[in-house]
């Protein structure tokens, strides 16, 4: 009987040699990306979220701004036409979760920064039908209401300098409460989108002229 045979007629054994197979493709196509500078360090220009911007993502995921925008522009010329850039893997080294996906109810944010007006912001997430009429985005009134919690920020800081090597030095997360104290999660939600793909998009804009 030919081997081929023995496998196709032995259904443990195929899944055993398919589950091998999968593993060591999975494990060739994975484990190089560990060791590429490209998706293991930050790119030219980009920095660990200042203490406003990293509330502001917070509140951006729990909100599930991430279900209707998605922060990935694939490398094709129709969506680097509409929305810059092609994103790249070391934009994202400081995002735990990254905030990719293929899902676009709205628009791709990756480079949103510096595209409105800190009052567009305010005025579109107060009412998005205000500043765009043909919006079904939801208003999130309430966060114009609420004030930053600072020691969770100044404690993630904190977690991410200790355990994940965020480069944060002691005097950025001593300075933090003075830039948090009597902020509200409106602005620093604002904060958040407009440093979104800022570094990154302008220096595509300057090697593209």
């Amino acid at each position: 009987m030919a081997s081929h045979e023995v496998v196709e007629k032995n259904i443990g054994l195929m899944a055993i040699l398919i589950v091998i197979v999968i593993s060591i493709g999975g494990l060739v196509e994975i484990v190089p990306l560990f060791f590429t500078v490209s998706t293991t360090e930050a790119a030219e220009g980009v920095e660990p979220y200042g203490p406003l911007e990293l509330a502001g993502r917070d509140i951006y995921v729990s909100e599930g701004c991430y279900n209707c925008h998605s922060q990935m522009i694939r490398p094709f010329r129709a969506e680097t036409e509409r929305y810059g850039h092609y994103s790249l893997s070391g934009e994202y080294v400081y995002d735990r979760p990254f905030q990719w996906g293929s899902k676009r109810t709205g628009p791709d944010l990756a480079r949103v920064g510096g595209r409105y007006t800190d009052e567009w912001h305010r005025a579109h997430l107060m009412n998005p039908r205000d500043v765009v009429p043909q919006s079904n985005m939801p208003g999130f009134p309430w966060l114009a209401e609420r004030e930053v919690d600072v020691d969770s920020v100044i404690t993630r800081m904190e977690v991410q300098q200790e355990w994940l090597g965020v480069p944060y030095s002691d005097e950025q997360i001593e300075q933090a409460r003075a830039k948090l104290e009597g902020k509200t999660q409106m602005d620093a939600m604002i904060a958040y989108l407009q440093g979104l793909g800022v570094e990154v998009g302008r220096q595509a804009g300057q090697q593209g002229r």
